[in-house]
Order: structure tokens, then C-alpha cells, then sequence
């Protein structure tokens, strides 16, 4: 077996499964999960009609590269999201994936070269736990940059010593970020790009939550489009990774993209040729359909922002929370120990959330996921609403 095998931790749900071992939660109340990240709204009626209605091309083995119909749609639709300059090249700058855990895991696999001395893979911290197994597993040494109230909940570019930076290979971003919500701005991604281009790493900016923001007139700017702005045209050293899971409700499609420079696109589609995660033909179709449309994406924006509204409205008098720039969770501070928070909510209240800590690493200044937890609010607007008024409850009886 590969010995960087043992180096994985476990992931954060089997923490918060050995945090809730043993205990009964009240039998009367209906459990309610804010824990994880899995869109329950209705997915739109005309994306499935496309699968069931395109069931007999399952007889077809599906291209590595994906239809050109969907790549197109792709970029005209990432081209017009993000205002770039130039139309991406649906050939050779957009590549369909399943789903961006897939695509973000596999790309580093690629990219990173293993040869070099000490190869380091930069990543925000709280984070996405794809970002360190896909290093570790690389080859590579993951670097965590602590994303705290102090810092904006951004990683800190000028905290890391330009001998770090000389061994990066690769800089995960994500905005909007998981689980802050915090949105990088123009001015912060210009400047990964700079060091980027001086110290010749990859960034992988993970936007999979862009497009569940607040504010109509100002949606979160991506890296492709700040490369833009700043007359990268050929996005060189710039890739970014989107979904149709939270955009579309889709989750269990396995639909999404990555866009950006195509030498490294190239190189990627050789790797996936080999490694074998080509789109099923309806999944595709349906892709296309899901690309196409904006008004069920803004109907999801809608619903989104009623259960922040009301949910911030109860929690706040107990538990100061702030919306989010964007995406769909709330990352608030514990009067209490975060896992004592969580185990104490879910025995009291029957409701389950996520402990910061297990979505971030310890270093000399501790854990910047300690004493928070994440709230994702995907339940129905009734049962968050619900789920508010046991948050309370449980707040005011420690």
C-alpha cells in the first residue's frame, strides 16, 4: 500500500461521529444537521428531464473531454459570469469534470513534481480537506496559512517566507471561502498571481460556492477574471474549479469544470484520459441545460438569503453572527469549547453542527478553527428557523 496512506487524517464527519458515540439525543425533537455542505433545495425540473430523457445514450462511452456543446456552454458562461476580456477557448481552456472534489484531488496528482527537492502545496487553514490529502498523497508537503478575524479570514500571502515560496508548487485559494464566506477581492488575487509569476506556482482557486452571494450588484470576482483585468489573457499559472452541486442543487450530478491556462489543461487531460472520469452523455446534457439557465440559480440565491435573514435575526441576541459575503454557512464563535458546543447542542437539542477545529490544522498559534463551529443552512427555511430557536435555547440554559 502507498505509506502516505497513514499520513491522511480522518476526515472531519468521522470526528463528529466518535463527539456524538453513545449519546441519545431528546426523542421528541426532530434532528435537524447543519453540518454538512449538501444543498437540499429542489434542483431544477428541466436538468433531470434531460437524464431521464437521454437515458439510451448511457450505451455510449463518454469522451475524457467532454461534449463540445457542454464545453461551450461552459465558456461562454464563465466568459460572460466573470466579465473576461476574452472569450475562453472552449478547446483547449475548459476541461468538464465530476464535481470539483474530484478535479481538485486529481490536479494535484498532476501538477506537482514529486522530483523536485522539497515540493510545498499552500493552502488556507481552515479548509477543504481535499487540499491536504491530494498533497500528501502528491508527494508534497502541505503548508497551512490560519485564516483568523485578525487576517480578514484571508491567508496571510505576506506571512510566508520567499524560501516557501520557492518550494510551492501549488496555491489552493477558495472564494468564496469554506467556511468563512469571506470573498477574496481583485487586489488579493492580483497579488497571488504576482507572486505566482515570480516564484512560477500554480494557483487553484476553488469558486464552487460563486455563485450563492447576497448582493445582486456585486458577485464574488474569480481568479480568471482578475487575470483578465490585469492582461493575463492566457491565464497562465491560473486554473479555476467550479460546480453545478451548489449553483444547481446538483449535487449527486458529479458536474462541474475547470478553466484557465491550457498548457497545464492539456497536461491534466492526459492524466484524467488515463485515470478514467469522463461525464456520463445525460450527466453532460443535463450539464448543459443546468449552464445555461440563471433564474433558477437566482431563485436559490432568494432562498438563501430568507434563511440567513431570520436565522441571524434569533441567534444574534446569544450568539453574535455575521452573513456572509458569501456561500451558505455560518462560522460563529462558541461561548464554550467548540466540541463541548456541539456535543452538548446535539444531546440537548437533537441538532448536529460542525466543530471548527476538525476542519483546520494545529499550529504554533493553535487552531484557527478552534472555538468556532459551521452552521451550513441547507435545511428547508422551517427547519432552520427551527433549528435557530434550539440554538438559542441551548445558549441560554448554559
Amino acid at each position: 500500500m502507498n505509506p502516505a496512506l497513514n499520513a491522511l487524517q480522518p476526515y472531519p464527519f468521522e470526528k463528529l461521529a466518535a463527539l456524538k458515540a453513545g449519546i441519545t439525543p431528546p426523542a421528541h425533537l426532530e434532528h435537524i444537521a447543519l453540518s454538512i455542505g449538501e444543498p437540499k433545495h429542489t434542483p431544477p425540473d428541466f436538468a433531470l428531464e434531460a437524464i431521464s430523457s437521454n437515458l439510451k445514450a448511457l450505451t455510449q462511452y463518454p469522451s475524457t473531454k467532454g461534449l463540445p456543446e457542454l464545453r461551450s456552454t461552459i465558456a461562454r458562461w464563465a466568459s460572460a459570469r466573470f466579465h473576461l476580456q476574452h472569450t475562453l477557448d472552449s478547446d483547449s481552456q475548459v476541461l468538464p469534470v465530476a464535481g470539483t472534489r474530484e478535479a481538485l484531488f486529481a490536479f494535484t496528482q498532476a501538477v506537482i513534481d514529486r522530483t523536485q527537492k522539497a515540493p510545498k502545496v499552500l493552502m488556507p487553514n481552515p479548509f477543504y480537506q481535499i487540499y491536504e490529502g491530494a498533497a500528501i498523497l502528491a508527494g508534497a508537503e502541505p503548508v497551512f496559512l490560519d485564516c483568523t478575524a485578525h487576517n480578514g479570514f484571508l491567508p496571510d500571502l505576506d506571512s510566508v517566507s520567499p524560501s516557501t515560496w520557492q518550494d510551492c508548487q501549488l496555491l489552493f485559494l477558495c472564494s468564496p471561502g469554506n467556511p468563512t464566506g469571506t470573498v477574496m477581492s481583485e487586489a488579493y488575487l492580483a497579488k497571488a498571481l504576482d507572486l505566482a509569476e515570480q516564484y512560477d506556482f500554480i494557483i487553484a482557486s476553488d469558486e464552487c460556492y460563486s455563485e450563492l452571494y447576497f448582493d445582486e450588484e456585486h458577485p464574488p470576482i474569480g481568479l480568471l477574471q482578475a487575470c483578465s483585468h490585469s492582461g493575463r489573457h492566457n491565464f497562465k499559472r491560473a486554473v479555476v474549479f467550479h460546480s453545478l452541486s451548489k449553483r444547481s442543487n446538483l449535487p449527486g450530478l458529479r458536474s462541474g469544470f475547470i478553466a484557465g491556462d491550457a498548457d497545464i489543461l492539456a497536461t491534466f487531460l492526459k492524466y484524467r484520459t488515463y485515470h478514467g472520469c469522463a461525464l456520463s452523455i445525460p450527466t453532460q446534457l443535463a450539464s448543459i441545460a443546468a449552464w445555461q439557465d440563471e433564474a433558477h440559480v437566482k431563485a436559490n440565491r432568494d432562498l438563501y438569503r430568507q434563511k440567513f435573514t431570520q436565522v441571524t435575526r434569533i441567534l444574534n441576541p446569544v450568539l453574535p453572527v455575521t452573513i456572509p459575503q458569501a456561500s451558505f454557512y455560518l462560522w460563529p464563535q462558541t461561548p464554550i469549547n467548540d466540541t463541548d458546543f456541539a456535543q452538548g447542542l446535539f444531546a440537548q437539542q437533537n441538532i448536529t453542527v460542525l466543530p471548527g477545529q476538525y476542519l483546520a490544522r494545529t499550529g504554533v498559534a493553535g487552531n484557527p478553527g478552534a472555538g468556532h463551529i459551521r452552521m451550513a443552512l441547507v435545511a428547508p427555511v422551517v427547519q432552520c428557523i427551527e433549528a435557530a430557536q434550539r440554538i438559542k435555547d441551548f445558549i441560554e440554559s448554559l
